[in-house]
């Protein structure tokens, strides 16, 4: 391999390894974040899914599992491809053959190597024979070791996301079959119980959104039951808010329903700007695109 090659094989295994990192990390420690190749990936498999519906609806409910497993696997391919790239040029002569060991100079044989050191395998039948190569070889296996903690971690903390976002919704279900409309909900609660329920319901909701922020990958975990759909039950929070907020309502009572309806722009800005992308001032509007996105009734009537 020529200096130039391998300047150019350093260079980019280097580039690679640094987008790779600065994912993950966006993606799991920095919620503010870009993870636009996480993100890019998430919103290319929901589409899949999407798309797969029209044929099996059951599909769909598969999205965000098939989203999270295809992320964690594009970013360990793209550290098993970079560090190959980086290794590449040091081979065979940076390399020492243990009793039997077999190393030739070619990209497979790079890949090989990088592979079973970022799974934690160990170095196989080879192990670095230039000083520096010591050094830098086992912080791919220490990479490899954070990403495998760092998925399981991430997994781990996506289940109580999604189990607060089905809580919400299921006490909206409930709330929508305890009266045939929601003026008639207004009147049996009261104006003391409203008052309660919408700073409930506020503080409920703004944790959903948040948990949407930190974890993007919740998103794409489509529900299956309509009870449990916060896109199919949302939109009652809409017509209470703008019920509890009428003129003749108390004072506090309307100041909550206020703060109930801005938290509903909230959530409907953030999940337009980061998930379905539709564009709109309206948040009826912002709230339907959302129920579409997830392929539910596209409509802001209670359920």
């Amino acid at each position: 391999m020529s200096t130039l090659d391998a300047a150019l094989s350093t260079a980019g295994g280097v580039v690679l390894i640094a987008i790779t990192l600065r994912d993950v990390f966006d993606a799991l420690f920095h919620p503010e974040g870009r993870a636009t190749l996480s993100r890019g990936v998430m919103r290319s498999v929901w589409r899949l899914f999407r798309r797969a519906a029209n044929l099996r609806p059951g599909l769909f409910q598969l999205a965000g599992p098939a989203a999270l497993v295809t992320v964690v696997a594009i970013w360990a391919a793209l550290l098993v491809l970079g560090w190959a790239l980086f290794l590449w040029p040091h081979l065979p002569g940076g390399f020492m053959e243990t009793a039997g060991g077999r190393l030739g100079g070619g990209f497979f044989e790079a890949i090989h190597l990088s592979l079973v050191t970022l799974t934690t395998l160990g170095f196989g039948d080879v192990v670095p024979n230039a000083s520096w190569l010591r050094v830098v070889e086992p912080l791919e296996a220490l990479l490899g070791f954070g990403l495998l903690s760092a998925s399981i971690s991430w997994l781990l903390l996506l289940y109580p996301v999604l189990l607060r976002r089905r809580a919400l919704a299921y006490e909206l279900t409930l709330l929508a079959e305890s009266a045939t409309d929601v003026p008639e909900l207004v009147e049996q609660l009261g104006p003391d119980s409203l008052e309660r329920l919408c700073a409930e319901l506020t503080s409920r909701l703004v944790a959903v959104e948040r948990d949407l922020v930190a974890f993007p990958v919740a998103y794409y975990f489509a529900e299956r039951d309509p009870r449990f759909s916060l896109a199919d039950t949302v939109p009652l929070l809409l017509e209470l808010a703008e019920n509890a907020g009428r003129r003749e309502m108390p004072g506090s009572l309307r100041l909550r329903a206020q703060m109930l309806s801005r938290a509903l722009d909230d959530f409907a800005g953030t999940v337009a700007d980061r998930f379905h992308g539709h564009r709109s001032d309206s948040t009826p509007e912002l709230l339907e695109a959302f129920a579409e996105d997830n392929l539910r009734p596209a409509t802001t009537d209670p359920p």
